[in-house]
């Protein structure tokens, strides 16, 4: 129970966050294109498409990565190895942007891209494949010993 509802949350959370940062990169890629601003002497046009199109990217991926939270929760089992590698990858992501948020955009950012990376880290280890508690079979080539 409590790890569908784990990873549920992650899965809402994952979706809001998505709105927010393409709302976000729609809010910055307008305002680059109709200030004309460009870093050393980049073409705006392209600064402002590249604002979306990083925008799309990301969203996208947090979306996916929010599908693949729900689908864990809704069939209450591990989520298979691709869908692994993935959730790895926006735990890692969100831990390295938690770090930098601190200094950049100040102590909230940094728990909510903290709490984020909980939510995620926590639903793989509760849908660990392996049971820890479950006795494990004796290795090839060692015997049981009998007191």
């Amino acid at each position: 129970m409590l790890r569908r509802l784990v990873a549920g949350l992650g899965a809402l959370a994952l979706v809001a966050e998505a709105a927010v940062l393409v709302l976000v990169h729609v809010v910055l890629g307008r305002a680059t294109a109709s200030q004309s601003m460009s870093v050393a002497g980049s073409d705006p046009n392209v600064m402002s498409k590249a604002t979306y199109g990083l925008g799309v990217a990301m969203g996208a991926f947090l979306l996916l990565n929010a599908v693949l939270l729900a689908v864990t929760a809704l069939r209450d089992r591990p989520p298979g190895r691709a869908a692994r590698v993935v959730l790895v990858a926006a735990a890692v992501t969100h831990g390295v942007l938690g770090a930098l948020a601190v200094g950049l955009v100040g102590w909230g950012a940094f728990a909510a891209t903290t709490a984020l990376f909980c939510l995620i880290v926590l639903t793989l280890t509760l849908y660990a494949e392996h049971d820890l508690t479950a006795p494990s079979a004796p290795q090839e080539g060692l015997r049981p010993t009998n007191p």
